[in-house]
């Protein structure tokens, strides 16, 4: 698995920019050019950070892409924004 795809995969899916990604995490735009420049692995401090900022931890980010349905949902729910979170919560305590 190429780390730096797998980053620009979640982060697109996310819709966010390099920059959206470097606020996200606390790091310098800087850091993750330099990465995508150099095509070099981050940092184990620096993916930490990163996956931080996606809402998960370096098992999954690490874990193969076979997801299943439960997973899938959680993940999906995890690329929410806090508003989309409230409103998830609203529909589902609705009898």
């Amino acid at each position: 698995m190429d780390v730096l795809e797998k980053i620009d995969r979640l982060r697109l899916e996310r819709g966010w920019s390099v920059n959206n990604l470097a606020m996200e995490a606390m790091l310098t735009q800087s850091t993750l050019n330099n990465l995508y420049a150099r095509h070099a692995e981050p940092k184990l401090s620096t993916l930490r950070a990163i996956c931080a900022a996606f809402g998960m931890t370096l098992a999954e980010f690490f874990a193969e892409d076979t997801e299943t349905p439960d997973a899938e949902l959680f993940r999906r729910v995890r690329m929410l924004s806090e508003e989309q979170k409230r409103g998830l919560m609203l529909l589902l305590s609705e009898k």
